[in-house]
């Protein structure tokens, strides 16, 4: 648990929220410790822990607001490859929509996490029991014509609505995108097949030639012409001409093929969708940011209280 917390910090995959919470607990325990038991290492480690959680937070919140911010919004008809935004109404893929767990209604993407009720001297704590989402794929429609996929898969998501369930000693809690709600995106785009589609002629017949020679025996039945058990020049040209015929064929139902265009998780870059207004997202973790800086000044001061005379 502590080692898959870790990895999700340093990766950046922890939501800022989460982060929050991980320095305002760590910051609660330190507090406490070094009030009742005086300037002990565990409070040392402790505070210095939401130091550095503080510090990493807010760097990394700011640069969210600043790529938020300095990334323009593109049409999906006219989006160039790579990372960009894109904003439009969200569609389930091939018309069939999610169903949501919890009430059996049509959504895009939901993330339930499931709380259980304990008591501890009196009172009724909730602990996280398990968090779970969905990675189905959907469509963002801009009103260009074309529609983009998303794949879910790897994003942070921050969705604004959610639903609560309390069933016995357990709370759900689920956050939702439905159909039509207006869904931003940030993240690697890319167009699959159609005339964006690459393809190496000369490396595709190089592979047919080499498959067709791990198979001598169907390679003599089908270019050797005068039977004398081998392929000279003239059969071997026309292997090569077969070849080149078959890959241009190939080349050709792939240019033929519709477009199709697909948002996905960036390699060390933020992936982010939300049916909230991108604005609002900056302003948002720009908020983030001004929260981790106050908990790395709170460890800050509390190091210099309880330590500063410790030297």
């Amino acid at each position: 648990m502590i080692f898959r917390l870790a990895t999700s910090i340093l990766t950046g995959a922890l939501p800022n929220y989460t982060l929050l919470g991980v320095q305002a607990t760590v910051l609660y325990i330190a507090v406490r410790i070094a009030h009742e038991h005086g300037p002990e290492r565990d409070a040392f480690y402790g505070l210095w822990i939401v130091l550095a959680l503080g510090l990493f937070g807010w760097w990394r919140a700011l640069k969210r607001s600043r790529t938020l911010f300095d990334t323009p919004v593109s049409r999906i008809a006219s989006a160039a490859q790579g990372y960009v935004e894109l904003c439009g109404k969200g569609r389930p893929l091939d018309g069939t929509p999610l169903l949501s767990p919890l009430d059996g209604k049509p959504v895009l993407w939901y993330r339930i996490n499931t709380y259980r009720m304990r008591s501890s001297r009196g009172e009724n704590i909730l602990n996280l029991a398990d968090s779970r989402e969905s990675d189905a794929s959907f469509l963002i429609d801009d009103g260009s014509g074309i529609c983009c996929a998303v794949d879910p898969e790897g994003a942070e998501v921050l969705a604004h609505r959610y639903l609560i369930r309390h069933v016995d000693n357990l709370f759900y809690k689920q956050w939702f995108l439905s159909p039509g709600d207006r869904i931003y995106a940030l993240g690697e785009f890319s167009t699959l097949g159609g005339l964006s589609a690459e393809m190496d002629v000369s490396r595709q017949i190089k592979d047919l030639l080499e498959h067709w020679k791990k198979d001598r025996p169907a390679l003599l039945r089908r270019f050797d012409a005068n039977r004398d058990g081998e392929i000279d020049f003239e059969e071997w040209e026309a292997a090569r001409a077969e070849a080149r015929r078959q890959a241009m064929e190939l080349h050709r139902e792939i240019l033929a093929a519709p477009e199709a265009h697909v948002m996905r998780k960036p390699k060390d870059r933020l992936y982010l969708i939300s049916d909230l207004d991108p604005n609002r997202l900056g302003r948002r973790f720009r908020i983030w940011a001004l929260l981790h800086a106050l908990t790395f000044l709170a460890a800050a001061g509390a190091l210099a209280w309880y330590f500063g005379g410790k030297t």
